[in-house]
């Protein structure tokens, strides 16, 4: 069997960002392509192609930095973080009050002076550092690369010999266990903290995997029905799906009917009629009704399945504002043990500081630097975000398009279907003398060849009239123009744009080019389509109307809801040169229905599809608006301004909270002590600001 080209691999003892950029760093020094390390997740992917590796020598690269490759067979790990934590602080305890009591001059036990009871109560502690951090530490710098452990490791290290040679000369003034102690449960407490809060902003790729059913009812062909595992139904299987149940996996109705809430996915919370015919959508869940459907998509393939990847792989892309801190975190570890030896060394032989008070800055500068919380911002915002935007039924494609979507000043419209409801009548049909029956089944047989929403609505309207289909040879469509077919006795049909202008027929039906049936139609606005083009008005943006439609409909859309800009009758070629016009002027979003505007979706600087939950829309854009709303334009593009504000904020705060506070350290402002306990809660800050996001009023 041959080996996937894409490989996911669940690594367990990953505690912060910078541990996963030293894996990302390595791997890549490695020749491996396409490396994403997430470690909230614990995931690590990376591309097989021409990697010169096999999976098991990545696995042990991995392992040799002081990781642990998860498999299925592997038992989940008893000494935990959690436990970690819970011994180091029941022995840092003592030592760390003992320490208050002293600075504010209160009685405590005669014993804890004495430095071997110290020494016992400290040896554990440093024990489950040199387990925790320093096995990572070790690893990391003998392949070549830093991480926030290694700053850890040195400054408990350095003040738990330090007082070992005290303890061994007798020199109270040489003891710091307490500083080592508490140093390294601290920093537990940080990495605990930052764990605890950094899964909650994944919660919404945790709610979606949670819609996931386990089993289904499959109807047999002896007409019982059986409940089987979801992985065991297969395309084409027939569900039968009863009120108050989660439709198993996508398929269609063949038989009953069903109100259908389906807001777990689209946001949108009014229930949906659906009967024979209707397409339904997994984890969507049955409110009324009930019905039996076929499979059309399991597994991976399924809208939930690829909704969940797109937001997995949504993190992996990093926005154009985060490369700044990359660069800066690639050698901060360095610069920050650069900072650290100077600060001894210009205590102690420049300003004759003693000794210890100079290794006592030297370590706080190493314990309070915190790289991990520039590692932090840009993630940690953008996982939030996408989240947010994902139960609101818009699926967004990277931080980098949340970051360029909220910089977006011109906001292209297509007219059918977007701006209006896409769902047309006929207002009139004048058969020039023909057959109504006949003219009605070629209408009914050449539009079920097309997508486009007018085709749609057409042989949906025909059929509820009773027509049939008709053999055809064949049936073209020509984008922009319409469809042409052939029937057995060789005669071409035409349907298209009416070539008057008379403003009365808005469709022909041609018979090798002769009209045979004039065509009037109708649609309707969109109910959100005013308030959407006012709130860009209101915000400044330029909004524009294109569409192959007939000037005089064109510009009667516009005049209703206020565009000034707008181009009519545009083929798809000049679609694309305009929009690809307007995109170098300034960043250009084009919004259309994800199908026949895939082309200008493409060359806009972001496309953003409205589509109704289409697996095509998922594909063919890099914002997707579910629930086929016109109104979540306003959201989406209110929380990507507000993600791009907060990343800027993480950010900014992980600068100034490093230029600050390790000059404060160096010039012995700043215990170790209280450098550990900062350290400990400045990524918690960061993350709790991104947290902000999920209730944030926009």
């Amino acid at each position: 069997m041959s080996q996937p080209s894409h490989i996911t691999l669940q690594v367990d003892g990953m505690d912060c960002a910078n541990c996963a950029a030293g894996i990302t760093r390595h791997l890549t020094n490695k020749g491996i392509k396409d490396v994403f390390v997430d470690f909230v997740s614990g995931e690590v992917q990376f591309s097989m192609k021409d990697a010169g590796l096999s999976v098991q020598e990545i696995e042990t690269s991995i392992t040799d930095l002081g990781y642990r490759v998860v498999t299925e067979d592997s038992e989940p790990p008893w000494w935990t973080l959690k436990r970690k934590l819970i011994v180091a602080a029941l022995f840092t305890a003592p030592l760390f009050f003992q320490h208050l009591l002293m600075v504010f001059g209160i009685p405590y036990p005669a014993l804890l002076d004495a430095h071997w009871v110290q020494l016992l109560l400290c040896l554990p502690v440093y024990a489950i550092g040199v387990f925790h951090f320093g096995k990572s530490a070790w690893s990391a710098v003998r392949h070549g690369t830093t991480n926030m452990d290694v700053l850890i490791f040195m400054g408990s290290t350095a003040a738990f010999i330090y007082s070992l040679v005290g303890t061994y000369l007798g020199e109270p003034n040489y003891i710091f266990y307490e500083t080592a102690a508490t140093i390294i449960t601290l920093v537990l407490v940080g990495n605990w903290l930052e764990h605890k809060s950094v899964k909650q902003t994944t919660s919404a790729i945790d709610e979606l995997s949670q819609l996931q059913v386990e089993y289904a009812n499959k109807l047999l062909h002896s007409g019982t029905v059986t409940k089987l595992p979801i992985t065991d139904i297969r395309i084409g299987d027939i569900l039968q799906v009863n009120e108050g149940d989660t439709v198993p996996l996508d398929g269609n109705i063949l038989e009953g009917f069903a109100s259908i809430d389906e807001s777990m996915l689209t946001g949108e919370s009014i229930p949906i009629e659906k009967q024979k015919g209707n397409a339904v959508i997994g984890a969507s869940i049955v409110k009324d009704g009930n019905f039996k459907m076929q499979v059309t998509a399991t597994g991976n393939e399924t809208l939930l399945s690829k909704i969940i990847d797109t937001v997995k792989t949504a993190q992996q892309d990093k926005p154009s504002i985060q490369k700044l801190a990359d660069q800066i975190s690639a050698w901060f570890v360095p610069l920050v043990l650069g900072i650290s030896i100077m600060t001894l060394v210009l205590s102690y032989f420049v300003f004759q500081i003693p000794f210890g008070i100079a290794l006592m800055n030297s370590i706080a500068v190493l314990v309070i630097s915190c790289p991990c919380a520039m590692g932090l911002a840009t993630p940690t915002a953008v996982t939030v975000g996408i989240g947010r935007m994902a139960k609101e039924g818009i699926l967004v494609k990277g931080g980098q398009t949340l970051e360029t979507f909220g910089n977006i000043r011109q906001f292209v419209f297509d007219k059918t279907g977007t701006l209006t409801t896409g769902d047309f009548q006929i207002e009139q049909i004048d058969y020039l003398g023909n057959d109504p029956d006949k003219i009605h089944s070629l209408i009914y047989t050449i539009e079920n060849h097309s997508s486009h929403p007018i085709a749609i609505s057409l042989a949906k309207e025909m059929k509820e009239k009773g027509s049939t289909s008709i053999f055809l040879k064949r049936v073209e469509e020509h984008k922009g123009v319409g469809m042409e077919a052939e029937d057995q006795e060789g005669n071409i049909y035409l349907l298209g744009t009416a070539p008057s202008s008379n403003g009365i027929h808005h469709l022909v039906l041609e018979k090798n080019n002769q009209p045979i049936a004039n065509i009037s139609i109708k649609d309707q606005l969109r109910t959100d389509s005013k308030a959407t083009i006012a709130y860009l008005q209101q915000h400044e943006m330029n909004a524009y109307l294109l569409s192959g439609d007939k000037d005089h409909k064109v510009a009667e859309v516009a005049q209703q809801l206020g565009i000034p800009n707008y181009h009519a009758q545009q083929k798809p070629n000049q679609k694309l040169a305009l929009i690809e016009q307007l995109s170098q002027q300034q960043p250009t979003a084009m919004i259309g229905d994800g199908i026949n505007d895939a082309p200008a979706l493409a060359k806009a600087t972001i496309g953003v599809s409205l589509s109704g939950a289409s697996k095509v829309a998922i594909q063919s854009a890099q914002i997707i608006l579910l629930n086929n709303r016109l109104g979540s334009l306003k959201e989406a593009i209110g929380i990507s301004k507000a993600t791009l504000t907060t990343i800027k904020q993480n950010l900014f705060w992980a600068f100034a909270y490093n230029i600050v506070a390790i000059p404060m350290a160096a010039m012995g402002f700043l215990s170790p002590m209280w450098a550990a306990l900062f350290m400990a809660f400045s990524d918690v800050i960061v993350i709790g600001n991104s947290l902000r996001l999920k209730r944030k009023r926009l």
